[in-house]
């Protein structure tokens, strides 16, 4: 007479699998089911449309508070961006997150209706104090309410999280950084202004990207291909280091630092208080004042 352990090793030779195995392989489906979403860079409404449907996300509007009333997203909590540059320390971001219920494997996708600016600066925080699956919508709140989606009005709460911090300084710099980086040829410093506002003054030896180039009509960035080929042409190097800065608080070059990440290139940091700060310290500029030279078209 065989044993149980006779039989299970003859269905195992014709190819049956064992109860053992047919056990491990329903665990292993079940925690796929339960682990979170590995978000994009950019996320496209589909990807948000079926996560939200499933409860696997944070939706985070960036806009004001009334505008946030007025209709949003569903299921997304409110974090003007003005709350969050008030103090936006790694440890204010973090009692922020908390408070908005986002752990640390909390997918999280933040929009605005401001291109992608906002949202980006946030979104950019985030990473910044270790929170790696952060995504921004491909879409403003207008162009989702265009594409006749679904919105809410009530205010959105969630239990608190208790988020960890683990700060990644390679995405970023201040000004000491960036003034050790103008003379370094393996580093390029990109001014994400408008033309005329970098022709007016700018940071010695930097080049211009408008953030005005890297959108499409229909979306806050263009797709990752055309991103990549509009970098090439402009003569930057995938293996360089990039460095982004703006007028004063970091938006604008915080879309340029995810459209740079979504073309490939990896060492990206962010000059988060930008020409702002620099002018204030009293920095080195290149200055134009005779506007009959000024050349409008982009680099």
């Amino acid at each position: 007479m065989r044993c149980l352990s006779d039989l299970t090793q003859t269905k195992n030779k014709n190819g049956i699998k064992s109860d053992n195995k047919l056990k491990k392989n329903i665990i292993k489906k079940e925690k796929k089911m339960m682990s979170p979403a590995t978000l994009d860079l950019v996320c496209d409404v589909d990807t948000l449309r079926t996560l939200i449907k499933k409860n696997k996300v944070r939706v985070v509007d960036v806009r004001k508070k009334d505008e946030y009333l007025k209709g949003h997203i569903p299921t997304s909590v409110s974090l003007p961006l003005s709350d969050l540059l008030s103090d936006d320390s790694p440890e204010s971001i973090i009692k922020i997150m908390n408070n908005l219920g986002i752990a640390d494997n909390t997918p999280v996708v933040v929009y605005d209706d401001t291109f992608g600016a906002l949202a980006s600066r946030v979104a950019w925080s985030f990473k910044f104090i270790g929170h790696t699956n952060v995504s921004l919508l491909e879409v403003t709140y207008s162009g989702w309410k265009n594409m006749g989606l679904e919105i809410e009005k009530k205010s959105n709460k969630f239990p608190k999280s208790s988020h960890s911090i683990d700060i990644d300084y390679s995405i970023y710099a201040d000004a000491e950084y960036v003034e050790n980086a103008r003379n370094d040829k393996n580093k390029v410093i990109i001014d994400s202004r408008e033309r005329l506002n970098f022709l007016t003054e700018h940071i010695p030896n930097s080049k211009n990207i408008p953030y005005t180039m890297i959108r499409s009509e229909d979306a806050i960035l263009r797709n990752p291909s055309e991103l990549k080929r509009f970098m090439e042409n402009r003569g930057i190097d995938s293996n360089s280091e990039i460095i982004t800065y703006c007028g004063s608080v970091g938006t604008l070059s915080g879309l340029v630092f995810f459209a740079l990440k979504t073309a490939g290139i990896s060492n990206v940091k962010l000059y988060p208080k930008s020409f702002k700060e620099w002018k204030s310290l009293g920095k080195p500029k290149i200055e134009f004042k005779d506007a009959t030279y000024w050349d409008l078209s982009a680099e």
